[in-house]
């Protein structure tokens, strides 16, 4: 059997290897999945230079949390999938609701991951994937679909329809993000720092997109796009306030965090997701403004199992697909970790297996 193992030794795509390993087999209760697609995120990134939450790799982990396969064969006792389905495995093995159970862990770290001919998972961490999706775009859900999903409707108060969602990016949570929050009816406002992206991104009816390059003060955009009006700062500078989103989708982490405090509208949430970007200084990060403003921060946790559930039943009701950039064979998954690392692409880099 095939499969990607990133390595402790080497640097950057050298730690990504591909080596022949034994075929699992499943035991009580599991599961064994052949794989046909698997999807990238930026934690993977993370991985392979070694900067992940919870430190460099020990071992050769298989990577990637996101895939897509058919039931190969099953254990003994197993009733929830039957050989020959079409399944996608959760992130988190086994979180089914509520509050996830003691020794849980995500697939690509602290368990080996989908970028693999073969893996064993047990029953309960598996999901029915619909039959008018690609295993390509499926593979696309498990994580970084569900993880949109649950900054939007699942953490905090759910969103509603004629609401407002600032979405920051074009990679796979803001689209996504996007896609779910215009199916519900919301306005969208998005920014990139590519002009091409932004015309991408109306095409998809985002209804306001803003160059954070070109205005680097975006929250202030946002605060005028939502009928704020200009007001001295406390720090002497024109600020933008009264207008707000109701839902600020926050994949930059504590560099960004600051200006979203300042997008954010009355009574909004801000749904907490990325670590892509560190902050200029500690004191930026406090957040009493929201106290002015009844306004909440949300960690994203991905999501559990049901949420997953509920998740396909509105894709497959609202005819969703999700966003392929580009497809890669499993033979230059290298190249695709390159094409996600640099940021060239919209939505969701893929390697079929």
């Amino acid at each position: 059997m095939r499969r990607y193992e990133i390595t402790p030794e080497g640097e950057g795509l050298d730690k990504l290897r591909l080596v022949e390993r034994p075929e699992p087999e499943p035991g009580p209760g599991q599961v064994k999945v052949r794989l046909r697609a698997a999807s990238l995120n930026f934690r993977d990134q993370t991985m392979l230079r070694g900067q992940y939450r919870t430190g460099p790799l020990t071992r050769p982990m298989v990577p990637l949390s996101d895939g897509a396969g058919e039931v190969a064969a099953v254990g003994p006792g197993v009733t929830r999938v039957r050989v020959g389905d079409r399944v996608a495995p959760t992130f988190f093995q086994v979180w089914i609701e509520g509050r996830p159970p003691r020794g849980y862990g995500a697939l690509g770290n602290p368990l080996d991951g989908v970028l693999t001919e073969h893996i064993v998972v047990h029953e309960d961490g598996l999901v029915p994937i619909p039959d008018g999706l690609s295993f390509e775009e499926a593979a696309c859900l498990p994580c970084a679909a569900l993880t949109a999903w649950n900054a939007l409707f699942g953490a905090g108060r759910p969103l509603k329809a004629g609401q407002s969602v600032l979405v920051q990016g074009t990679g796979g949570v803001s689209i996504f993000a996007l896609q779910f929050a215009r199916m519900a009816g919301a306005r969208v406002i998005a920014t990139s720092s590519s002009d091409a992206k932004i015309e991408r991104l109306k095409a998809m009816g985002a209804d306001a997109c803003i160059n954070y390059r070109t205005t680097p003060d975006w929250e202030n955009e946002v605060q005028r796009l939502t009928g704020g009006s200009e007001a001295p700062g406390p720090d002497g500078r024109t600020a933008v306030t009264g207008g707000g989103v109701d839902v600020v989708v926050e994949v930059g982490g504590a560099g960004t965090l600051p200006r979203s405090y300042a997008a954010v509208g009355w009574g909004g949430k801000i749904s907490l997701i990325g670590v892509m970007t560190q902050a200029e200084t500690p004191q930026a990060l406090n957040p009493i403004g929201l106290a002015f403003k009844a306004a909440s921060v949300h960690g994203i946790m991905v999501g559990s199992r049901r949420m997953f559930e509920d998740m396909l039943q509105a894709i497959v009701a609202n005819g969703l697909r999700p966003l392929v950039d580009r497809v890669f064979p499993f033979e230059e998954a290298r190249e695709a970790f390159r094409v996600a690392g640099a940021g060239e692409f919209m939505g969701k880099v893929v390697i079929r297996i």
